[in-house]
This record gives structure tokens, C-alpha cells and sequence, in this order.
């Protein structure tokens, strides 16, 4: 048999101390307080708002620098939906942002009344984001940077210890004669039965069934002066003396039963000082399955029969302190059991849509009547709905100020989707794919899921044919681009100075919209993985032609799935993008032999042709020639019929701006003007373009892209093999692709002939 002692070990040193709800005294508990003040002080829009600020990094803005940005953020909610849960949520870049809104609208303003709805189609996770949401919410609150204490009342009555006394020997006779007849369960019942809150001294313990927090039990009338001469930290003091969130520590009043002990104490005591020694205080501990802190109702729930709660050897012991008059009651409804928690309703229909009904008078005044009791409730009220569902509420016209919408619609972010498809299939899919692929399969999916026509981004792009080679006319893919928090770089220049902040708020505003229609969550996993078992294999890595053969087939049975010409936009745009990463990765020019031109050239546009001068910026001479201006200007792509006119520009720009203001004014090297950087840009375009055609017409080029890292590649000539072994690195290294990735695109790129067909004027808008 294995040693068990480390196993054993292990668990002893378990830190679950936590949860074992050590009891503490008054004192002790508002020296925890002013140790801990801010986790202390919280009630429940608090905690749920620090568990999901603990859970969630500061969200990363990728243009911090840009006037124009909206703070359309990129979180990491990995933590809260997807770490330990046994079914993983994705939450895109969209919801991710309006789930921070609904947040951070807990950290600025009095708690309000509301029940707040998740809203959303079918499939597209509602449940899943709830269940994860509040099995957080149970792990934070029941971890020391989210505990919380709760009143325990610590009483003595004579009278119930000898009703205890009593009780405990006929329990035992009784017990004792069924376990004689074999009826050993109703035995271990029977004894079960006993006050056994009450101890041999007659003390015994009494929890607020409502939670409530012991700073509630102060006077409300001394509170402020309390918490005043309680804490040190001027800093502190001031948040809480002038920030909303602590409003409910100065106006909230404790529970009905605590406020009934209290003021019978007071009664015996004659001295609040003398009452506070009977109150403890324990951590709040949230138990989602017994219903503490955390409950969560189905529709098919039915309604508790019981809806009165009571302890009857909790009312034996209070009927002892306080005598059998039932001056304190000890009644509750099992809204007190969520009271500074969370109480949910998966969908609003069947039992649930009676639950909502009920909750009216809650959300309205917080008051809750437990027979002749006012039982408060301060709980937040979380419910998720089906669009259909959403007629019932607009009959409801009482409760529509009361109720808030959180949208969470189908995925729009494509790097979300992918996310869900690496969840559901493993990580390794990744390695069946070319690059690109494996979104442009999510792009096809969102695709489904948007509105067709966009007035935003017509307003922004009235004419959205000039980027026909790479988005479709509908701007469909440029929008999920924009969802995922990217601004492509194949726009001009003319349509990014006109994304202003006004505009990219109705570009994201839309998505409420969107989202709503096409393929849902369990949709595109099923389609996922029809398409992953037809096509992925281990000789050939999944490409653009197998994608459209299947969505194209797909289209058949449901020709409104998708907008007319999307699969060939999608095929363009990739096209476009491998095409520059096959330049990119082939590109290898001299830089220092590029900046040593275009100085020459700067320098040399002050003199007329046929001189010899030395260069002022690189020390070396040169004879200024028509073949000197003209060979440069190739590499800039100049028309020979514009040439005079292009000197002529550079000439000024040199002699008006770069000279006198950058240069002598600001001291920069001529390296560092503006000038030289547009030329050098424009250069190194020029170059990249046309980096390819020397190979496009070479079949030896092409089979030794094929025989790449195999024996045959040593046969070919040194150059060849040079240019194929430097472009398949830099696609490795660069881009992401496997050694048999980049030899396929290669391929693809050369066969295709992309090289021509994007050297079409059309593309000069985008370049310029």
C-alpha cells in the first residue's frame, strides 16, 4: 500500500481555515475593520464589483496615443469565465466592455433598486456566463480578500438550558426504545433534534438570518462621529464620509430580528455599550448549493410550499432569554437567505416569470413581508432572457424603469471565436491550418450573425468599392475588424482622418444590434467540427480553397446565410495579405544603401543635371545625371512624364521645411525629416513590389520553393537556394508558418499569380 502521509499532509495543510466561520467578538471584529476598512465596509454591489476587478486586468487600449479613441478596451476575462470552470465562457471584446460598464456603475453612484437582465438569442451562452459569473462570485466571497462578516448574536437563558436538559433525556429514552425496534434512522433523527446551539452554560448562538453587517446594529444617529473616532486613515475617512458607495453604512437599518434582540437587551441592559457584548461576528460564508449567499432558480423550480422559515430551537432559546410572549420571532423568507447576495432566475418563463412578479414590490422598495414582520432585501437581482421572452416585460409597464439590459448577443470578435474553437477541440487544431485560415472560418461564421447594411459605416465609407481587393461591399469584414479592436492599415488616409470619436461610437453602438441573427454558438461548433473531419489531415495543411468548397456547399441549403460575394471578398482580402507577406518575407535590400541614395538625391535635386558635386549628407561625389535622377526615381515609381514635376516638390520641401525648420531649427539630422522618411516609405515600397517578379517567370524559383529541406534543394544554383532558404525563414519566423506552411503558401502565392493581379491600378488608392 502507497504511503498516504504526504497525501494526508496535504490536506492538513490545507488552507481552508477560512471557511470553518471562526466566531469573533465585537472588539475583534472592528479591529478587523480598521485594519481592513475598505473589505470590511462593502456590501454586496461592492463585492461583486471588486470580484470582478480582482479577476479582470485594467484593459489595454492598443491606440493609447490616438485623440480619437473611445476606450473601446481589450480585457483578459479568462480568470473569471474560463479558469477552473467546468464549461468555459468567452466573453468578445463587446460584451467584455459592456459587462465593465455595468461594473463600474456600482463604483460611482447609489445602489439602485434594479434587477439587472442578461439578454440574448439562443445558443449563445447566457447560461454558461452566469453559471461561471456566480461560481466566482462564491470563491471570492469565500476568500479573505472578499469576506464580509455577518451579526451572530451570543445569548444565555437559564430557562432554555434546562429545557435543553430536559429535552436531551426524553430524546435520549425515545432513542433509545426505537433503535430496540430497528428503526435506527429515526433514532439518529430523534436525537439530532436537541438545542444544540445551547451550551452547558446556557449560551447559544444566534445568526442573522439576513446577513447583516454588526456596523448596522450602531445607532444610525452615532454612526458618523463613530466611524470617525474608529479610523485613522485620513484618506480613508474622507472616501468614506463623501463617496456614494458608503452611503448604505449610514442608511441602511439591520434586520427585523436583530433590531427586536437589540432593543430587548436594551430593555435588561439599560446600556448599548452592555448590549454590543452579546453580538459576534463570523465570515459570510456563500454556499450557492444550500442557498446562502448565492440561489439560483429554473423555471422549472417549482414554488417553495414553505415560504416562512423558522428555528425552532432558536425560538425555544429566545423564548427563554426574552420569555414565551415571542417579543423577538425568530421568521424569515428565503429572500433572507440571498440578503447581501445574489439571487438569479435562469430565464424568465414558466415558474420564473411568477418569481419576477413577486419580486416587484422588492425591487421597488426593498421591503418584503414575512406575515406581520417587514423583512428588508438588499440583494442583487441578476436574471438572463430569450428575446421572445421579452414581451412579458414590456406588459409589465410598472417594472420598466426597474429593469436594466445587459446585451449578450452571438460572438462578433473573430479572435473570440477561434478561442471557442480551440476550447471545445483542442489547441492542436491550429497545426492543421495555414495561417489566417482558421479566422477567416470565424469570419465566415460572424459574417451570418451581422446586419447586412450598416448605416455608420456608410456614413463613414460612402463608397466602398475602392477597397474591393480587399473588403466586401457591404464593409462586413472591415466592422469585425473594428469589433476586434483593429484599425486595418489598408485604409487611406482620407477615411482615417475621418474616424472620429463620433464615429466609431455609432460603429460599436451598432453592435447592440447586431449579433442577434445566423449561426449561433452551438452552430458554428457543430459546423466546426464537420468541417475539421473532412479536411484535416497530415499531408495537407487546410487552405482557402477547402474553406470555400464547404461554406459554398453550405450556402446551398441556406442561400440567405450569407451576403451575396462574401466568400470571394474573404478571398481577396486573404490573398492581399499572404501576397505581402511572401514580399515582406523575400524582401532583403540594403537599408544603409537606401538612405545613402535617397540623401544623394535630396541633395543632388538643388543642382542642374550634368555637374559633379560632393554630397554634403554622405561625403561621397557624385555626377548628377538624367540616369542618376532616373534611376532612383524607378525605385520611387515615378512616371518618367512626372519626373520634373516630383523634383521640383522635393526641392521646395527640402528648401522650406526640412533645411530651415527641422534641421537648423530643430537640429535634426536630414535623416530624421519628415522629407526623407516619405521618400524612404514610398522607396521601400516601390521595392517590395516589385521584389517578386524577378522569380514569377522562374520555374527553377518554384520547384525549389517544393524541394525545399529536401536532398534535391542542394542541386540548385547558390542564389536560388539563398533567396528560398531566407524568405522560408522570415515566413517562419515572422508570420507564424510551419516549414510545410510557408512552402505551400509560397506555392499558392506563385500559381495564383497574385503578384499580378494586385499590381492593378485600382490599388493605387490604397498605397497612396
Amino acid at each position: 500500500m502507497r504511503d498516504l502521509t504526504k497525501a494526508l499532509e496535504n490536506l492538513k495543510n490545507n488552507d481552508g481555515h477560512f471557511l470553518q466561520s471562526p466566531i469573533i467578538s465585537f472588539n475583534d471584529f472592528l479591529r478587523e475593520a480598521k485594519k481592513h476598512p475598505e473589505r470590511v465596509l462593502r456590501d454586496v454591489y461592492q463585492v461583486y464589483s471588486d470580484m470582478v476587478d480582482s479577476h479582470i486586468c485594467e484593459g489595454l487600449d492598443e491606440y493609447d496615443g490616438d485623440p480619437e479613441s473611445i476606450g473601446f478596451l481589450k480585457y483578459d476575462c479568462g480568470r473569471l469565465f474560463v479558469e477552473g470552470a467546468d464549461r468555459a465562457f468567452f466573453a468578445d471584446r463587446l460584451f467584455a466592455n459592456r459587462l465593465m460598464r455595468h461594473v463600474d456603475s456600482f463604483k460611482v453612484g447609489t445602489k439602485q433598486n434594479k434587477i439587472y437582465i442578461f439578454d440574448g438569442p439562443h445558443g449563445s451562452g447566457k447560461s454558461t456566463f452566469l453559471n461561471n459569473l456566480l461560481r466566482s462570485f462564491q470563491k471570492y466571497a469565500n476568500s479573505p480578500e472578499g469576506s464580509r462578516y455577518e451579526v451572530v448574536w451570543h445569548l444565555k437563558s437559564e430557562q432554555a438550558l434546562e429545557s435543553n436538559n430536559s429535552f436531551n433525556a426524553i430524546a435520549e429514552k425515545l432513542a433509545l426504545l426505537l433503535e430496540n425496534e430497528g428503526k435506527k434512522d429515526l433514532a439518529a433523527e430523534m436525537t439530532g433534534v436537541s438545542p444544540k446551539e445551547i451550551d452547558s452554560e446556557g449560551y447559544f448562538y444566534v445568526p442573522c438570518p439576513s446577513h447583516d453587517n454588526p456596523l448596522l446594529l450602531l445607532p444610525k444617529e452615532l454612526r458618523r462621529q463613530f466611524f470617525d473616532d474608529l479610523f485613522e486613515d485620513d484618506r480613508f475617512k474622507w472616501q468614506l464620509f463623501t463617496q456614494k458607495k458608503y452611503e448604505w453604512i449610514f442608511h441602511d437599518e439591520p434586520c427585523t430580528i436583530c433590531v427586536s434582540i437589540y432593543q430587548e437587551l436594551l430593555k435588561k441592559m439599560r446600556s448599548p455599550l452592555k448590549v454590543m457584548e452579546f453580538v459576534k461576528a463570523r465570515p459570510y460564508i456563500v454556499n450557492r448549493r444550500l442557498g446562502e449567499g448565492v440561489s439560483v432558480f429554473n423555471p422549472g423550480d417549482k414554488p417553495l410550499k414553505q415560504t416562512i422559515m423558522t428555528d425552532n430551537r432558536i425560538q425555544r432559546g429566545l423564548d427563554g432569554v426574552f420569555g414565551d410572549s415571542k417579543k423577538v420571532s425568530y421568521l424569515y423568507s428565503r429572500y433572507a437567505k440571498t440578503n447581501n447576495g445574489i439571487y438569479a432566475l435562469m430565464d424568465i418563463k414558466s415558474n420564473n416569470s411568477e418569481r419576477l412578479i413577486e419580486l416587484h414590490n422588492i425591487i421597488s422598495d426593498g421591503i418584503h413581508k414575512v406575515e406581520d414582520i417587514e423583512e428588508k432585501v438588499n440583494s442583487l437581482l441578476i436574471a438572463i432572457m430569450n428575446p421572445e421572452d421579452k414581451k412579458m416585460m414590456d406588459d409589465m409597464h410598472a417594472l420598466a424603469d426597474r429593469v436594466e439590459y445587459i446585451n449578450i448577443p452571438y460572438v462578433l470578435d473573430l479572435q473570440t471565436e477561434v478561442d471557442i474553437y480551440r476550447e471545445n477541440f483542442g489547441r492542436h487544431i491550429d497545426e492543421s491550418f495555414l495561417p489566417r485560415v482558421l479566422h477567416n472560418f470565424a469570419r465566415v461564421i460572424i459574417a451570418t450573425r451581422l446586419r447586412t447594411k450598416s448605416e455608420a459605416m456608410q456614413e463613414w465609407i460612402s463608397t466602398p468599392g475602392k477597397y474591393k481587393m480587399y473588403c466586401d461591399t457591404n464593409l462586413q469584414l472591415l466592422k469585425m475588424e473594428i469589433y476586434t479592436g483593429y484599425i486595418p492599415e489598408w485604409l487611406v488616409e482620407e477615411d482615417m482622418n475621418n474616424f472620429t470619436r463620433k464615429r466609431r461610437e455609432k460603429i460599436i453602438a451598432e453592435s447592440e444590434k447586431d449579433g442577434w441573427k445566423g449561426l449561433s454558438g452551438r452552430d458554428s461548433i457543430r459546423l466546426f467540427n464537420e468541417f475539421y473531419s473532412i479536411y484535416a489531415r497530415e499531408d495537407k495543411l487546410i487552405d482557402m480553397s477547402m474553406l470555400g468548397k464547404f461554406f459554398r456547399k453550405f450556402c446551398k441549403r441556406d442561400r440567405d446565410i450569407l451576403p451575396m460575394g462574401f466568400l470571394d471578398s474573404l478571398l481577396r482580402m486573404y490573398n492581399y495579405t499572404v501576397l505581402q507577406e511572401v514580399k515582406e518575407a523575400l524582401y532583403y535590400y540594403n537599408e544603409e544603401q537606401i538612405a545613402r541614395e535617397l540623401k544623394n538625391y535630396i541633395f543632388a535635386v538643388n543642382f542642374e543635371p550634368d555637374t559633379m558635386e560632393f554630397c554634403e549628407f554622405t561625403g561621397e561625389r557624385i555626377e548628377i545625371t538624367e540616369e542618376f535622377f532616373a534611376r532612383i526615381e524607378a525605385r520611387l515609381q515615378i512616371d518618367p512624364r512626372t519626373s520634373a514635376s516630383f523634383r521640383a516638390n522635393v526641392q521646395k520641401s527640402y528648401t522650406t521645411v526640412a533645411l530651415p525648420q527641422e534641421m537648423l531649427r530643430d537640429g535634426r539630422d536630414i535623416s530624421q525629416t519628415t522629407l526623407f522618411e516619405n521618400l524612404r516609405e514610398k522607396c521601400i515600397y516601390g521595392l517590395k513590389e516589385k521584389v517578386l517578379e524577378p522569380f514569377l517567370k522562374n520555374e527553377n524559383f518554384r520547384r525549389a520553393v517544393k524541394d525545399y529541406n529536401l536532398e534535391d534543394f542542394k542541386t540548385y544554383d547558390k542564389k536560388i537556394r539563398d533567396d528560398v532558404t531566407f524568405m522560408m525563414e522570415n515566413l517562419q519566423q515572422n508570420y507564424g508558418y510551419s516549414r510545410q506552411g510557408a512552402k505551400e503558401i509560397c506555392i499558392y502565392v506563385i500559381d495564383n499569380n497574385l503578384a499580378q493581379v494586385f499590381s492593378e491600378p485600382k490599388l493605387e488608392l490604397a498605397s497612396s
